[in-house]
């Protein structure tokens, strides 16, 4: 009985959680950015000293922290990711966090799309783009060039932007960064290779068809965009984030994923 309580619960927050965040308010939906609930005022909340004690005992880097709705808890921004932590630093939890109102809203994915909206800002410039002449959307994928739904998705190209929807590509080497022993993965080298290409789209192109290209060195921020992707929660390639920070793994058809956009 309690199994299937909790079951129908999980299923409930999860589909109300996607479509409060989807829906949002007006305000949010001409910013692109879902909305996030009033945070509440936290008694004894010093930011600087909270950011020194979890530096101190953990290690974190925090780079900001603000009040949430959920009285006496503080979201926390870290380069390993969102915590939450008690006012005084002496507790840490890691978890989503929902709102229970007329709907439920997932308050940590709330949060994390600014995070996801923020950060593509500032790789905008570095992203390898695909534009749409009759651009009606823009889509941000996490890829590699091994993975294999990664080269089918790279295939329907010009599906995409035959659709409307304009492809940028941050890279995301599966491998990681580095192996055991500390040596470059091929798969970072790979994508670095192909980022400081004369012409990067080119070089994606046949580098997912299996071509190859020469190996090249230069200052682009592959391993950076690595980072950020395992921070804003990518585990898996492709993954998709949209323009307004939401963000789900896996391939999608071009029709499949012009009417999901088309539906949020």
């Amino acid at each position: 009985m309690f199994k299937k309580m909790f079951t129908g619960l999980a299923a409930v927050l999860f589909t109300s959680s996607v479509f409060a965040f989807a829906s949002g308010d007006e305000q949010a939906k001409a910013a692109h950015i879902p909305s996030v609930e009033t945070p509440t005022a936290v008694a004894g909340f010093d930011e600087e000293a909270l950011k020194a004690k979890l530096s101190n005992t953990l290690g974190l880097v925090v780079e900001y922290a603000n009040p949430t709705p959920l009285a006496g808890i503080v979201e926390i921004v870290t380069e390993q990711g969102l915590f939450y932590s008690s006012a005084d630093g002496n507790y840490l939890l890691q978890g989503k966090l929902f709102g229970l109102g007329e709907t439920v809203t997932n308050l940590t994915e709330q949060s994390m799309a600014k995070i996801r909206v923020n950060g593509m800002d500032k790789f905008e410039q570095a992203m390898i783009v695909y534009p749409a002449k009759n651009e009606k959307h823009v889509v941000t994928i996490f890829t590699d060039i091994t993975c294999g739904y990664c080269r089918k998705l790279h295939k329907q190209m010009d599906e995409y932007n035959d659709n409307g929807i304009t492809v940028r590509y941050l890279a995301y080497p599966r491998a990681g960064i580095t192996d055991r022993e500390g040596n470059l993965t091929q798969g970072y080298k790979d994508l670095r290779s192909v980022w400081c290409h004369e012409d990067p789209a080119t070089a994606m192109t046949k580098a997912k068809s299996g071509t190859g290209i020469a190996a090249r060195i230069c200052d682009k921020p592959v391993k950076e965009e690595f980072d950020f992707g395992r921070r804003i929660g990518v585990n898996s390639t492709p993954s998709i984030v949209l323009e307004n920070g939401m963000m789900f793994p896996g391939y999608r058809e071009p029709d499949a994923l012009l009417a999901m956009l088309e539906t949020l």
